[in-house]
């Protein structure tokens, strides 16, 4: 080989340099692509479950506050009349004291006019879509918890402030159904159910001692589990009116402070100062089947934040 061509060849050299720098530079961008790809997507996760906006369910309705797409959104009438409140323990080996009507009597008969009662407890979909009205009242919820869950971690009067947005909302909704706008324009009120409503929606007439009768049953009902469950996971067409998870899943807070029996509903607005606890009824998913009885009565204090507390909504007359 001639010394001018050596000299000719040896430039040859540097360009397996840049084409090598290349190869690396593609790479480099692939990868960062690829990560910039799985942020977004993880992001896009995360705001679904988070973002009222982007919570589309199953089953319920996005253009009307994320309520049940039912006939009547959800809310199913209760009949007026009389129920058997309390417990008999001769029949329901499981009760409490506190479910006892007097020293003289077991059970008493209560007589309740017709009101309306949510045929699920209140979603995480639902009440974010009021907390971004209100964001203030969203600091102890989670947000990371999918749309269909019943909602936890409100205290009672931020269940009861839902209650008075989703008023608003339905008296202001041309989309509001007849049968619901109607009873409301004649008095009705949206609110967290008395305990007496809850009992009577709950066991309907025949004084049944869970809501679909008198046999324990885990497979219509979430409890003495490690998790809650998306609301309606235990169908049970068995169960009072056909109202899910009424036993299980979730706690489900009142309106009624925490007293003795016998129930009387003027009991509920008199003395609400010295009343630290307000009831909570059907149990949770944590418990045994004891606490997931009809007629179970908990107590709890207005400002606690629960992960096994909840609650659902009526449309009634107090």
């Amino acid at each position: 080989m001639s010394k001018h061509q050596s000299e000719t060849e040896l430039p040859q050299a540097p360009g397996r340099v840049v084409g090598l720098t290349i190869m690396c530079v593609v790479i480099i961008c692939v990868a960062v692509w690829m990560s910039i790809q799985s942020q977004q997507q993880m992001n896009s996760e995360i705001t679904a479950l988070s973002s009222p906006a982007q919570a589309t369910m199953s089953g319920f309705l996005d253009e009307a506050w994320f309520l049940p797409d039912e006939p009547l959104l959800g809310f199913v009438r209760i009949p007026s009349g009389s129920f058997i409140m309390g417990s008999n323990p001769a029949l329901d080996r499981l009760a409490y004291e506190n479910e006892r009507w007097s020293s003289s009597r077991r059970q008493g008969t209560v007589e309740i006019d017709d009101f309306y009662i949510g045929m699920f407890e209140v979603t995480a979909a639902q009440f974010r879509a009021f907390t971004a009205e209100y964001p203030d009242l969203a600091s102890g919820v989670a947000v990371d918890v999918k749309g269909d869950m019943p909602v936890t971690g409100m205290t009672w009067p931020e269940a009861l402030a839902y209650a008075r947005w989703l008023q608003q909302k339905l008296e202001n909704s041309a989309d509001t159904p007849i049968e619901l706008r109607n009873y409301l324009a004649t008095g009705g009120q949206v609110s967290i159910p008395s305990e007496a409503e809850w009992e009577k929606a709950a066991r309907g007439g025949d004084g049944r001692i869970f809501p679909w009768g008198n046999t324990p049953s885990t497979e219509l009902a979430n409890y003495g589990s490690s998790t809650v469950l998306a609301v309606g996971s235990r169908p049970c067409t068995e169960c009072a009116f056909g109202l899910q998870d009424m036993s299980g899943n979730v706690w489900e807070l009142t309106r009624s402070p925490l007293q003795d029996y016998p129930y009387d509903p003027s009991d509920d607005a008199e003395n609400l100062s010295e009343d630290a606890l307000w009831v909570m009824r059907g149990g949770s998913f944590s418990d045994g089947v004891g606490n997931v009885r009809a007629a179970v009565r908990g107590g709890v204090d207005p400002s606690v934040r629960n992960n096994t507390i909840g609650f659902r909504v009526v449309i009634s007359k107090p």
